[in-house]
């Protein structure tokens, strides 16, 4: 099964971002035949080839080296960053991530499924500030966003499958 849309959950740390006139908020989801930690799931996502190559843009625009270290930092607790993000608030199954200008943010949640397995959630946030629209490059780029972060989250679900 591929990462599909799905609406924001109810008590999510993302909810507080859903409806908040012009800011897009969108929501994906996965199963995974296994139990998934929160931090196998983050480590998963930031490791997958696909994410590695933004990565490497970023380390070149920081002039600095991201490390898989990097995140475990984060996860852990030792490191509030993890390259240009900062965690917003986290939970045993929850991570919210901000980037340095306020303007965007990642979700990541895992949900333990009845049946057994885990439901692994990947939702965004681009903030329109003081009531005004998002820019149009926003608008624009919006359909490759949606397509990036599908093929992010079921990158990090083939990943959890090694």
């Amino acid at each position: 099964m591929s990462a599909q849309a799905c609406p924001v959950p109810d008590n999510a740390l993302l909810q507080r971002y859903v409806g908040q006139g012009a800011t897009y908020t969108d929501c994906y989801r996965v199963e995974a035949q296994q139990q998934v930690s929160m931090s196998e799931f983050v480590t998963a996502f930031y490791t997958t080839p696909l994410f590695r190559a933004e990565r490497l843009i970023l380390s070149m625009a920081l002039r600095k080296r991201i490390h898989d270290g990097d995140i475990d930092a984060m996860l852990s607790g030792r490191a509030r960053t993890f390259a240009i993000w900062h965690v917003e608030e986290q939970s045993e199954d929850e991570l919210l991530v901000c980037d340095a200008k306020d303007a965007t943010r990642s979700w990541f949640s895992v949900m333990p499924l009845a049946q057994g397995g885990t439901a692994l959630h990947f939702g965004s946030v681009v903030v329109a500030h003081q009531g005004r629209p998002l820019p149009k490059i926003v608008q624009y780029t919006t359909p490759l966003h949606i397509f990036y972060a599908r093929s992010l989250l079921n990158a990090a679900r083939r990943r959890l499958l090694m």
